[in-house]
């Protein structure tokens, strides 16, 4: 079997502060395979983007402390050069950023700067270069792609822009994509364009993909696997089907519950996940959700949890303190309209601070790693 194209093994990202350490990534893994969509999901802070740029070498600074493994292809990335991170960097591994406006250089056309990503990587001449440009912006979907290379940042639409992005991400066949909320402050249509745009370009280049939202919605029709990320750490992955359909991390729910969906009847309201999340100094002690969580009982304050397999399953995992069986049941719940502090749930003592612990969480006292 051949081994996955990114392995990330226990990354840990804190930057120290003069308020203290701010613990941004604590502890994640996952893999990548060729050709493969992995969804990283979560609130702002989460440590999702973090992640991704530290895989990228761009988090390297005097404040920070990086740790654990990247391998990209069976190379270290995090010991390597400067150097050879600069080879690998647009070559191999490309990233598509959030705010196309700010990524593009307001001065320079858009064509002279996807040229410019070209000949760092490849021995050609400009007319070659400027001629995969071209090609580029066409294969985006950008009309007239000869005229609008000769056309600055600002002259693009929001749209555009990020197909530019794209364009350039892509010019130069990178095994890995990495694409920060690719469809931040664009309008829903355009949103869905760029998205199917990804996956055609994925398919045609067999690209491995990472996409970072906060949006679970985004990644519904194109991740074949999803980590969510809360407080710098995973609580839960495994197939994208599996999540959507058999979730098990009460933060999950939160984060399905906050999707629009067609089918909803008319007048249901969107649940929001109450409260806000925690700082990244000043972490809450035991399970890092608990503050926010409308299940939360007493050992949940003072044991964090691992991130284990769900029934035996390897593929997908949760770091939650709930029996599975006590999972399944409030999933069941909420699919059927049963919300947290509804009198119905309140009777078994679900969802009520302090409840009763289950025999499964009684002698749970020292933290857990």
């Amino acid at each position: 079997m051949a081994a996955p194209l990114l392995e990330v093994e226990d990354l840990r990202v804190h930057f120290e502060t003069e308020d203290g350490l701010v613990k941004a990534v604590d502890g994640i893994s996952y893999t990548v395979d060729r050709g493969e969509t992995l969804g990283i999901v979560g609130e702002s802070g989460s440590g999702k983007s973090v992640s991704s740029l530290t895989v990228m070498g761009l988090t390297r600074a005097r404040n920070a402390r990086i740790s654990g493994t990247v391998r990209f292809g069976g190379k270290e990335l995090l010991g390597a050069s400067d150097e050879d991170m600069r080879k690998v960097r647009g070559d191999d591994i490309a990233m598509i950023f959030q705010d196309p406006l700010s990524s593009l250089h307001p001065f320079y056309k858009v064509g002279n700067q996807i040229v410019e990503a070209i000949q760092s990587h490849r021995d050609v001449s400009k007319a070659q270069a400027y001629d995969r440009a071209v090609e580029m912006l066409g294969l985006v979907g950008i009309p007239e792609p000869r005229r609008r290379a000769d056309s600055y940042p600002h002259e693009f639409s929001g749209g555009m822009r990020q197909r530019a992005m794209i364009a350039m991400a892509l010019a130069n066949d990178p095994k890995l994509l990495i694409a920060d909320e690719p469809t931040t402050a664009l309008d829903v249509t355009v949103q869905a364009q760029i998205l199917e745009l990804i996956e055609r370009l994925q398919r045609e280049f067999d690209t491995a993909v990472v996409v970072i939202t906060h949006d679970l919605g985004v990644v519904a029709e194109m991740a074949d696997e999803i980590a969510v990320m809360y407080a710098g750490r995973i609580v839960e992955q495994g197939p994208a089907d599996t999540i959507f359909n058999a979730p098990e991390h009460p933060y999950t729910w939160g984060l399905l519950s906050s999707i629009p969906r067609m089918d909803a009847p008319r007048g249901d309201e969107l649940v929001p996940i109450p409260g806000r999340p925690p700082s990244l100094i000043h972490l809450p002690g035991g399970c890092s959700f608990h503050p926010r969580c409308p299940f939360v009982r007493d050992a949940h304050r003072r044991v964090e949890p691992r991130l284990d397999p769900v029934d035996g399953n390897s593929r997908h995992k949760v770091a939650c303190l709930l029996d599975s069986g006590t999972r399944k049941r409030l999933w069941e719940e909420l699919q059927a309209g049963v919300k947290p502090g509804d009198a119905r749930r309140d009777v078994i003592g679900i969802g009520r601070p302090d409840a009763d612990q289950p025999s499964q969480d009684a002698g749970l006292d020292a933290p857990r790693r």
